[in-house]
C-alpha cells in the first residue's frame, strides 16, 4: 500500500507557503447528466425489457371473426453497477508536522476530483463506443449502427449509410432519418432530435450551423432552416471526454427509454487510524453504472 511521506511533502511542511496547485484546477463535472437519464437502484443490477406492441389493426369483414395478435419480449438491456473506490494513506509523522492541518484536507479534494473524473469517462464512454461491436447493446448490435433487427420492421439505422462529418446537410439527413424511425412492428415512432452532443473540436462548427441566421457558407440569403425551424431545441453541448474528434450524436427525445445511469450508491468517504502503523487512511467509493436500452434514443455518425 502506497503511503504519502513527510518527504514527498517537503514544499507543504515549509512554514510561510501560501498556496499549492495541482490538486485545484478547476474540473468538467457532471458533464453525464447532459447525455443520461438519472435513476436510482437498490438491486446488484438492473434490466430494461422490450415489449413488442401489435401491428397494423386489419379491417374486419362482416360476420367474420377478429384477427388477434400477439405482443412478445424480445431482448432486455442489464445495467450491472460497478464499484468505483480509491484511496489513500498519510503517515503519522507526515499528519503530526503539518503545521498548517491541511493536508488531509487537499488531499482529500484530490481524492474526490479523481473519483468525479472517472465517473464522467465511465459516462462518455458509452460514447466513445458507441459504434464498436465490442460494446453490443441488448439486441446484439452496438448503441449506433446500421442495422438494428427488428421484429416486422427490417434493419433500421441509426447511423448514415455512408459516414459523414457534421455539416448542414449531415444534420438534414439525420433528422430526417429520425423522423423515420418505426417500432418493431413497423409503426411510425412520433420522435424528434433535441440536442447535438459534440467533441470540443467541433464547437465552433456547431455554433455556426446552429446559431447562424443564414446559411453558412453560401452567398444566398437562404434562412438557416435549422435554426428557423428549431430542430435542436436544446441547443447543442460539448463534452469534453469524447475521444473521437469528427464524431458527433444527436439526442432524441425518446430519453427516457434510452441512454442511463443508475445510482446504485453516491459517493461515499470515510476515513480510518491503521493501529499499527499509525497512519491515517482516506476512501471514497461509489456505486453506478452507464448504459443504453432503446437505440431509438440516439442518433450518430462518427465522422467522415
Amino acid at each position: 500500500m502506497a503511503v504519502i511521506s513527510r518527504t514527498q511533502l517537503v514544499k507543504e511542511l515549509e512554514p510561510g507557503l501560501h498556496a499549492l496547485f495541482g490538486m485545484e484546477y478547476k474540473r468538467w463535472e457532471r458533464e453525464h447528466a447532459e447525455i443520461f437519464t438519472e435513476e436510482s437502484s437498490d438491486r446488484a443490477f438492473e434490466e430494461e425489457t422490450l415489449i413488442t406492441g401489435f401491428g397494423a389493426a386489419p379491417t374486419k369483414s362482416e360476420g367474420a371473426s377478429v384477427e388477434f395478435d400477439t405482443a412478445s419480449e424480445q431482448w432486455t438491456a442489464r445495467y450491472v453497477h460497478e464499484t468505483v473506490a480509491l484511496a489513500f494513506a498519510i503517515t503519522e509523522e507526515a499528519v503530526e508536522d503539518n503545521l498548517y492541518d491541511t493536508l488531509s484536507k487537499r488531499y482529500t479534494a484530490a481524492l474526490a476530483r479523481s473519483m468525479a473524473y472517472t465517473k464522467q469517462v465511465k459516462g462518455a464512454n458509452v460514447l466513445n463506443n458507441a459504434f464498436s461491436t465490442s460494446f453490443p447493446g441488448g439486441d446484439g448490435k452496438p448503441l449506433i449502427t446500421t442495422d438494428h433487427p427488428t421484429v416486422a420492421a427490417g434493419n433500421q439505422a441509426n447511423e448514415p449509410s455512408t459516414a459523414a462529418d457534421l455539416s448542414e446537410s449531415s444534420l438534414e439527413n439525420a433528422i430526417i432519418s429520425i423522423g423515420g424511425f418505426t417500432d418493431d412492428r413497423n409503426i411510425p415512432v412520433a420522435v424528434q432530435a433535441r440536442k447535438l452532443v459534440i467533441p470540443k473540436e467541433l464547437s465552433f462548427t456547431a455554433q455556426r450551423i446552429l446559431k447562424s441566421d443564414l446559411r453558412v457558407g453560401t452567398a444566398d440569403n437562404d434562412t438557416n432552416a435549422l435554426r428557423t425551424m428549431g430542430m435542436f431545441p436544446e441547443g447543442y453541448v460539448i463534452n469534453h471526454y469524447l475521444t473521437d474528434t469528427d464524431a458527433f450524436f444527436i439526442l432524441t427525445d425518446m430519453n427516457n427509454t434510452g441512454l442511463k445511469m443508475f445510482q446504485r450508491r453516491p459517493l461515499k468517504t470515510s476515513m480510518e487510524p491503521d493501529f499499527e502503523t499509525g497512519n491515517m487512511r482516506f476512501k471514497a467509493s461509489e456505486r453506478y453504472s452507464f448504459g443504453f436500452s432503446d437505440w431509438r434514443c440516439i442518433f450518430g455518425s462518427p465522422g467522415a
